[in-house]
């Protein structure tokens, strides 16, 4: 009887201090269950504007295809543009490799503002960020001097990417149309250094070694 008692008594205490608490503190319950709803909300409201979004720059990237389609390059160079400007990771590199590859843009350094653009604004996975580090030397050796194009793609030579084979490849053709031998046979010998080179790229590396031993 004794112990029903002492029960009673503590959840009847138990109780009253709830209650207290939840006196005291009514303003801060309902400001924060006030807050988490508009959270839950801004988040839901958020998604959904993204979502609408990228429907929208998927249907002007199909709508960029069908003017190319057409022959009209400029309304699709155009719109294009806009896609790159979204900074969505996907259709943003898929319009900057169509407009390469449809050659919309003639001017080199205008296309490779582009990949500036898109190096700077939008978040990329590691291989994609290094694919555009790449295509944008391939461009900018059009124009930038041997410094600025060693700068620019040294993350990619003095690394483990995956491009690496093909920076030290393309820094060893650029230095041997320049007539620069000795340059030339420096990157095509970092090559030869990578281990597991597979045998295609080491017989086209020694052919290029043999052309310079020949000049």
């Amino acid at each position: 009887m004794t112990e029903k008692i002492i029960e009673t008594e503590y959840d009847v205490t138990k109780k009253s201090r709830i209650l207290r608490f939840y006196d005291s503190n009514k303003k801060k319950i309902f400001s924060t269950i006030s807050i988490i709803i508009i959270i839950i909300i801004s988040i839901a409201v958020y998604l959904n504007i993204k979502e609408k979004n990228r429907i929208l720059i998927s249907e002007n990237y199909i709508e960029a295809k069908i003017y190319l389609e057409k022959g009209e390059k400029e309304k699709a160079r155009d719109l294009l543009r806009e896609i790159i400007k979204s900074n969505d990771s996907t259709y943003s590199l898929l319009a900057l490799y169509l407009i390469q590859q449809q050659r919309l843009i003639h001017d080199h350094r205008e296309l490779s503002n582009l990949y500036e653009y898109a190096l700077k604004e939008i978040k990329f996975k590691k291989e994609e960020k290094e694919l555009l580090i790449f295509k944008k030397a391939l461009i900018d050796s059009n124009f930038l001097d041997e410094s600025e194009l060693l700068k620019l793609l040294s993350p990619l030579t003095s690394g483990d990417s995956v491009w690496k084979i093909h920076a030290l490849l393309f820094l060893g053709d650029y230095f041997y149309e320049k007539k620069e031998n000795f340059k030339a046979k420096e990157f095509y010998l970092k090559i030869l250094d990578i281990k597991d080179l597979n045998k295609e790229m080491y017989s086209q590396v020694q052919n290029q070694l043999s052309l310079l031993n020949n000049d």
